[in-house]
């Protein structure tokens, strides 16, 4: 069978690979979403099995010795908006100490993840990369554009020595939300075909706490799978989650009351907090780390 991935792969992605032509519409990361799309076979649901298991295997690789914090928010975030640039920030005072973990799709993740990806530089040099990206604010209607800038970016932000070493910025996507194109800050990209597989990953693997800034139904879904890991955890094993923006989780979405409620009376509660800015969910994560 024809398939455009390599199912016993021993390494994960990075962004040149799956942004291997300058043409994105026949990149791999295009042609691999395409070919989920095809009508299911059994042959074709055991090559992405395989091919998620080997994710799977490489990751547990990747992280052997890193210790890693997540960001979760809105995907709908445009680049120049003041929430891309809080969480560009966010990503940067967490990449200081921590691998800062995301969805590695656009919006609040991408921000976060180039905020890490830039940990080698000063923060004014973070939001003038941001500002670049400005040009164009979302994906649609141009992938294409989209990409194009934020390689440019890329490739002007090497690592500098005497900085955080690299290996700061990782980005769990899927092509189960293939329309939405993986950002190519990420110095490795755990990409699977199954969404399921990738949440339940993404939420385990950050040991340093999760911090949600804010979002949708994404975001809450994540927010309460976390919640519910914590709440049958044990001190060993509960993580930070840090909340950002009262009056988002207060009156938007009121998420906190309820979160705040589970939390009484369990290991978690003094590990989930709520705050008004990323500088102070990055204090808070900072102030758990073992």
């Amino acid at each position: 069978m024809d398939s455009p991935v390599d199912p016993e792969r021993t390494d994960l992605y990075t962004a040149e690979e799956l942004y291997d032509t300058t043409s994105y519409a026949d990149s791999l990361d295009a042609r691999a979403y395409a070919w989920s799309r095809e009508r299911h076979t059994r042959e074709t649901a055991r090559v992405r099995a395989l091919h998620d298991f080997a994710i799977d295997e490489a990751l547990d690789g990747w992280i052997e010795g890193r210790h890693l914090v997540g960001v979760m928010g809105g995907h709908d975030v445009q680049r120049g908006e003041p929430a891309y640039a809080a969480a560009a920030r966010l990503g940067h005072a967490l990449g200081q100490r921590s691998v800062v973990t995301t969805g590695g799709g656009p919006g609040a993740m991408e921000a976060a993840n180039l905020g890490a990806w830039m940990a080698s530089y000063d923060v004014a040099e973070v939001e003038a990369a941001a500002a670049r990206l400005a040009a164009v604010p979302g994906f649609r209607p141009s992938i294409q554009d989209w990409v194009d800038v934020a390689l440019t970016v890329r490739g002007a932000t090497g690592h500098r020595a005497g900085g955080p070493p690299r290996g700061r910025s990782l980005g769990i996507p899927t092509w189960f939300y293939g329309h939405e194109p993986p950002n190519v800050f990420c110095d490795a990209i755990a990409k699977y075909f199954r969404n399921a597989t990738r949440e339940a990953i993404l939420l385990e693997v950050c040991e340093g706490g999760i911090v949600f800034l804010p979002g949708a139904a994404g975001t809450v879904q994540e927010v309460f799978q976390d919640a519910c890991e914590n709440y049958y955890g044990d001190a060993s094993t509960v993580a930070p989650m840090v909340l950002v923006g009262e009056r988002y989780w207060t009156e938007e979405l009121p998420v906190w009351p309820l979160l705040r409620s589970l939390a009484t009376g369990r290991v978690m509660e003094d590990r989930v907090r709520l705050v008004d800015t990323v500088e102070d969910a990055a204090a808070v994560v900072a102030s758990h780390r073992p």
